[in-house]
């Protein structure tokens, strides 16, 4: 779900406040006091402020690296123009059946054709979108591995993002009901270890402690945490909120599902990038 739409509250002299100017009924409701708009110097014609809620997508922190997969050298589509990609972005939760479901099909099916069409693989990048669903508590405990990876071995990043898909049905709710957190981040380390990240490494950047460092604070969670909320804040950015959700180019591609089979891959592969 994203919002795309574009919002245009107002104020009029008569102190009407309108909210807001969209396909349905406005809202109208009247402002007991005349000093309540006092601060803002309205003017007596109607002013019109819009307020865009759709953001740009497509760009990538350099730290996040990892997360993005370029398959060639991208051509420039005319000369003296910068060369340029078109963008996939696959928005997934690690413990969403349906982002399992979609992931395994782009990372063992439609990677592997992007890579045998050499148009394809000049043309086209994909970006995996870490999205915590918070109504599942275990979502922020292996996206934190998500994140921890992309700190300690990002090239391992789409092998992990694979073995945790693989493993998902590990860390559902009723799989880490009982279990503590630093015990779940062990076993996340472990499971970092079996696609080649240092295990310790991992382990270490996950752990929270059980008291409070000297000279630190409180509830300050462990060394992914910022990392996490940037990861976050894009999505809500964006809009996003369902998983799985694909953005193509800066749009949402509604139609692509993730029950698709190699055959509608490769037909939306032939029409979107020729």
């Amino acid at each position: 779900m994203r919002l795309s739409r574009s919002f245009y509250p107002f104020v009029c002299r008569q102190h009407l406040l309108i909210l807001p100017n969209y396909p349905v009924r406005p809202v109208v409701q009247k402002v007991p006091s005349s000093s309540y708009f006092s601060h803002l110097h309205v003017p007596h014609k109607l002013h019109r402020r819009p307020f865009a809620t759709t953001q740009p997508t497509m760009a990538l922190n350099p730290k996040f690296a990892g997360q993005r997969l370029l398959f060639g050298q991208p051509k420039a589509v005319a000369e003296g123009v910068p060369p340029a990609l078109h963008t996939l972005e696959l928005f997934l939760d690690y413990v969403c059946p349906f982002s399992a479901k979609q992931f395994k099909t782009v990372y063992h099916t439609v990677v592997p054709l992007i890579k045998s069409n050499p148009k394809w693989a000049s043309s086209l990048q994909v970006i995996f979108r870490q999205i915590v669903q918070p109504w599942h508590p275990s979502s922020t405990l292996v996206h934190e591995a998500g994140v921890a990876v992309l700190q300690a071995a990002p090239d391992k990043y789409w092998a992990f993002s694979d073995a945790l898909f693989k493993d998902q049905l590990a860390y559902f709710d009723e799989a880490l009901v009982n279990e503590p957190r630093n015990d779940t981040y062990k076993r996340l380390a472990k499971l970092g270890a079996s696609v080649g990240v240092d295990e310790k490494t991992l382990y270490d950047l996950l752990v929270i402690p059980d008291k409070v460092p000297e000279g630190g604070h409180a509830n300050g969670g462990n060394k992914v945490t910022n990392d996490l909320k940037l990861q976050i804040r894009y999505g809500r950015l964006v809009g996003v909120h369902v998983s799985p959700t694909v953005i193509f180019d800066g749009v949402v591609a509604n139609d692509i599902s993730s029950s698709w089979t190699k055959e509608q891959w490769e037909e939306w592969l032939k029409k979107n990038i020729g």
